[in-house]
């Protein structure tokens, strides 16, 4: 969840990494000229106020039958600690619910305190509650991305000097950083091999696409390729599963052309590396506030998102049932459908007896059918819907207000 962090990078002439299409066949495709017109951005653009009156039109929101798709959430510790929240009980609080997958981070400066030292107490705990529970586990191994503000964990040790702005991290120059992170991956999946409730190792997060506000480096599509090999090598039975940024509005689907046009976007990396594609989809977010009023970019409709969706469409149909040399058959899910906030702060807003604009409760239940349908109409079986923002939903009911959690509720009791 970073790429539109880096909307004002358009002015940054380096040729940084996003999006850039690829079709099934893997060729790159610039965007359309539909994408280039100014008509888009402006119906895309809303004006409004940041804090909304809350309402139960969440208990109407029509909601699509999952079929075969698992239903899960991501669990995010900084998060949790960013919103006041205690790990514990926050984990163990939404492990209750009935859903079927969960998402869990290894994060590399947290585990490897020392050189040589990886300490694993704290994702061991995760890991553990989580099976008890009964649920699947999709474990991001990292290295140097996982998901989570502030998503980029490599000890500082490993970054002398540090990463050049601006720069593309290769494995040739980068050689030392790479077999440190070969090592970390490589560590991690050893470690949890022998759990059976682990069901895919996420490699990277949004591999190739730039930090966002923070930093404008990227990693190459040749970096993240030998951490895929090294994670096979070291379990060659589970599935890779890499996740990318879909821009569902112009103006962000243009810069994330612009700032990864060299070498394509995480999504189209994911496509050639993975076997399973998660699409990290945010329909709403702000762009700047002006006191009480907000300008926000609502994509929730938008024909750039149809189009880059139907091309993930054309890719899952011509690998449908297609394995390859030791691999998987290829699949789509949604890696992050967003469940919470995304206003022009870091950690989302929580006023009380208020909801925030970019998502209210019942644009949980919105975004869910309308991926859903999307897959039903486009004919692909969605692996997963993983709800981003489950954090969120608990803080939000020790204010008073239970309307994201039961709107979860109403996913898992009629899909």
């Amino acid at each position: 969840m970073n790429a539109m962090n880096a909307m004002n990078a358009m002015n940054d002439q380096q040729p940084a990494a996003s999006q850039t299409d690829q079709t099934s066949s893997g060729a790159v495709a610039t965007p359309s000229a539909a994408d280039m017109r100014g008509a888009p951005l402006v119906s895309e653009l809303r004006l409004m106020r940041a804090a909304q009156p809350l309402t139960e039109r969440w208990r109407q929101a029509p909601i699509a039958p999952r079929g075969p798709t698992l239903l899960g959430v991501s669990f995010r510790p900084l998060q949790v600690a960013a919103l006041g929240l205690d790990t514990t009980t926050t984990l163990r609080a939404l492990l209750a619910y009935p859903f079927h997958l969960i998402r869990l981070g290894a994060y590399w400066n947290q585990i490897e305190t020392a050189p040589g030292q990886l300490h694993f107490d704290a994702l061991d705990w995760q890991v553990d509650a989580a099976e008890q529970a009964g649920k699947r586990i999709i474990l991001n191994v990292g290295a140097l991305k996982t998901f989570g503000y502030p998503e980029f964990f490599a000890p500082e040790r490993h970054l002398q000097p540090p990463l050049r702005e601006g720069a593309l991290i290769d494995p040739a120059i980068h050689s030392s950083l790479l077999a440190a992170a070969i090592a970390f991956v490589t560590g991690v999946v050893e470690r949890y091999r022998a759990r059976p409730s682990i069901v895919a190792w996420q490699v990277e997060h949004e591999a190739v696409d730039p930090l966002g506000m923070e930093h404008s480096w990227r990693l190459s599509a040749g970096f993240a390729q030998a951490e895929v090999a090294a994670v096979r090598a070291a379990d060659p039975a589970r599935p890779i599963m890499m996740n990318g940024f879909l821009p569902t509005s112009a103006p962000v689907r243009l810069q994330q052309w612009w700032r990864t046009r060299d070498q394509g976007d995480s999504l189209a990396v994911a496509q050639q590396l993975a076997n399973i594609v998660g699409v990290d989809y945010y329909p709403r977010h702000a762009l700047a506030s002006f006191g009480a009023r907000t300008v926000y970019l609502d994509g929730s409709h938008s024909a750039t998102q149809r189009r880059r969706l139907q091309q993930l469409r054309a890719w899952a149909a011509a690998a449908a049932g297609a394995t390859e040399s030791g691999r998987r058959p290829r699949q789509v899910m949604i890696s992050e459908g967003q469940a919470e906030p995304w206003e022009s702060v870091t950690t989302p807003p929580n006023p009380v007896a208020w909801g925030m604009a970019s998502c209210l409760p019942e644009h949980v239940i919105e975004n869910y059918t309308q991926c859903l349908r999307w897959a039903r109409q486009e004919d692909v079986n969605l692996y997963a819907y993983l709800f981003w923002g489950a954090e969120y939903w608990v803080v939000r009911q020790q204010s008073g207000d239970l309307r994201y959690l039961r709107a979860f509720e109403r996913i898992l009791a009629e899909a």
